[in-house]
């Protein structure tokens, strides 16, 4: 019976194993997700893999040619208890699967409620009760809020859950 196990490959070596793998005529899924990624004060979001240096292969190892996946470019080795390859429970990558969009990538979380210019309430923090203006998303669910503190404009990094719109 054909089920899913993990393959971990070499550093920054996903897709070039996924291509192998492939090639040698397995079945495999590598979810990716959009990344953001700053670079020279440039953001931007670039498809990345949702499991860093992982991914997805079907196999029945009581049927099929599986050790080859060990001597495939781009594959470190295959997640084992013992000799035999550790499956993956029943329903993961299904749910993960569920939860890609129209572009084939995995949707991690509800985009931002909130545009630039927009009035919002910090609710949690030292800086609790002010409200200025939303400026834009930061990294690690943390936005930047413009507000008006000693007479003059402030950008604040705040959490994205202490924020909310104002009524």
């Amino acid at each position: 019976m054909k089920r899913w196990y993990v393959v971990h490959t070499q550093p920054q070596a996903e897709r070039r194993a996924h291509a192998n793998l492939v090639r040698q005529g397995f079945e495999t899924y590598l979810p990716c997700y959009l990344k953001r990624r700053s670079h020279a004060r440039k953001i931007e979001r670039v498809p990345a893999p949702l499991f860093p240096r992982y991914l997805f292969v079907g196999i029945d190892p009581q049927t099929m040619r599986w050790r080859s996946i060990y001597s495939t470019f781009g594959v470190s080795h295959l997640i084992s208890n013992g000799d035999m390859p550790a499956p993956v429970p029943e329903g993961v990558v299904e749910a993960i699967r569920a939860r890609h969009g129209h572009d084939g990538l995995v949707r991690l979380d509800d985009p931002i409620p909130f545009k630039k210019g927009d009035r919002v309430e910090i609710t949690q923090g030292s800086l609790r009760d002010l409200s200025g203006l939303f400026q834009c998303e930061s990294d690690d669910d943390r936005v930047f809020v413009l507000l008006e503190l000693m007479g003059r404009p402030v950008r604040v990094r705040v959490p994205l859950a202490a924020i909310r719109a104002c009524a």
